[in-house]
């Protein structure tokens, strides 16, 4: 059986990535001046592009381990790597045109270093991916596999259990767990309960396993220090796996006070005066854009909504904000206006006779959503962000569901990392929370112009529209 060993495995992928750039400077010099593809006039002779290679492979190397592009790929995600790769070429391209222009270089051709950007790029990500499916291809057949111990049964165990058993491509396998109050032959999703924690004195001499990971309860860290020391003085890899993430997020945001570690429970990137300033900027241009585009779509909503009854064409209805702001949001009008001694107060559901025919096709299409564009503007809401609810299902939601406030700590949004995930309408509203939670912890940029294309193909229809 192959055992996992990063330190050699990463000096084969510093080698490989060796050989994947010079290849990519090569091809790139072959595409400029010697495949004719390009019109192209050499004013230093091939064999001083080739000695700049001396320079670049390692340069480039550096870059990669500077990019973390050298760590553990078992839970890494294809995107990271991906990113990865894109910031280090990027720092390269950067790196060599200051060099080229600091040291007034001119008769180095620029067109080739942009060249050699994209294939190396293109190569690097192929190699990585090819490499990645053959380590998962092997780690999936039984090759190549980490075994660990769960040392606590808690709801820290049963998760990491659960995400071990959802991707058996990782390659790890869970030998069981040590508890000192659960009792031995318990069985979770396959994985037994084997003994009590101070059988570690005798498992670990016997060099049997690759990891340890403490997943003790809350109320059982007061052996947290015991435990690790004795894991550590042991050889053995260990990590631990808190039992508290349904308070502190996943990517919690710490401060160090002169060595004392302090974790802050939520870390909400929109606080920061910079990207508040950015994501409204967006916001104006990218609302103002917006009705500009699909002002013949909202003309023609205008014009069938009127001629289906009677009532106002736009439909305006309280919703909470942020900071639990109380606004009024913006929609065409959908279902029949209702008599004096009725209220439009419930969701909707399937075949709901109050929606007109013309509000049903608005719906599905969310057409109806567009004159929120000009709540966008007015700045009660954003892009991207959390759906604002009704007043009234605030107030159920904040005793029901955990955290549900949270969502108010930022503009809601006319799309969201909830809706193009499919919770849209009448779905899960604990789903939608997570969702919109992880958005919020997560936030960057990046993340709402993938929503805001994810929606075009994800986000109009809605399935769960009635």
């Amino acid at each position: 059986m192959i055992k996992d060993n990063q330190k050699y495995f990463n000096r084969l992928q510093v080698l490989f990535d060796a050989i994947v750039v010079a290849l990519s400077y090569a091809l790139a010099i072959y595409i400029k001046f010697i495949s004719g593809l390009l019109e192209s006039y050499l004013a230093i002779p091939l064999e001083e592009y080739f000695l700049a290679m001396i320079l670049i492979v390692p340069g480039f190397l550096l870059l990669y381990r500077f990019f973390h592009m050298y760590r553990p790929r078992r839970a890494s995600s294809k995107g990271e790597e991906a990113l990865n790769i894109i910031k280090a070429n990027t720092a390269g391209l950067a790196c060599i045109m200051i060099v080229l222009y600091f040291f007034k270089i001119s008769h180095f051709s620029r067109g080739l270093v942009l060249i050699f950007y994209v294939v190396n790029m293109i190569l690097e990500t192929l190699a990585r991916t090819i490499v990645r499916k053959l380590l998962r291809f092997a780690r999936s057949k039984g090759y190549n596999r980490k075994y660990v111990l769960l040392v606590g049964y808690s709801r820290a165990a049963e998760e990491y259990i659960d995400r071990i058993l959802s991707n058996p491509q990782w390659g790890y396998v869970v030998r069981g767990i040590l508890d000192d109050k659960i009792e031995s032959g318990t069985v979770y999703r396959g994985i037994k309960v084997v003994g009590r924690i101070d059988n570690l004195l005798v498992i670990l001499p016997e060099n049997k396993l690759d990891e340890i990971a403490i997943t003790l309860s809350l109320e059982d860290y007061g052996r947290l220090e015991y435990i690790v020391g004795l894991c550590e003085k042991s050889g053995v890899h260990t990590k631990f796996i808190p039992d508290y993430n349904r308070v502190i997020p996943s990517r919690p945001y710490t401060e160090d006070l002169q060595g004392l570690p302090v974790i802050n429970i939520r870390h909400v990137p929109l606080t920061n005066t910079l990207n508040i300033v950015a994501k409204r900027m967006v916001d104006i241009v990218g609302s103002i854009c917006a009705i500009l585009l699909f002002s013949p779509v909202m003309l023609f909503a205008l014009i069938a909504v009127r001629l289906s009854g009677r009532g106002p064409v736009i439909f305006r209805q309280e919703r909470i904000g942020l900071h639990n702001r109380r606004f009024m949001m913006y929609k065409f009008r959908t279902m029949a206006v209702p008599d004096k001694d009725q209220e439009n107060r419930d969701w909707t559901v399937k075949d709901d006779p109050r929606v007109t025919r013309i509000g049903r096709i608005l719906r599905k299409t969310s057409i109806d959503e567009l004159p929120q564009l000009f709540n966008i503007l007015k700045g009660d809401m954003s892009l991207v962000g959390p759906r604002p609810e009704q007043p009234q299902y605030v107030e159920q939601f904040k005793e029901q569901i955990p955290r549900y406030m949270i969502k108010h700590q930022v503009r809601p949004g006319m799309t969201g990392w909830a809706q193009i995930s499919g919770y849209r309408g009448d779905s899960s509203i604990e789903k939608r929370i997570e969702f919109d939670l992880y958005y919020i912890e997560n936030w960057t940029m990046g993340f709402d112009f993938k929503i805001l294309f994810l929606t075009i193909f994800k986000g109009f229809v809605n399935k769960n529209a009635y």
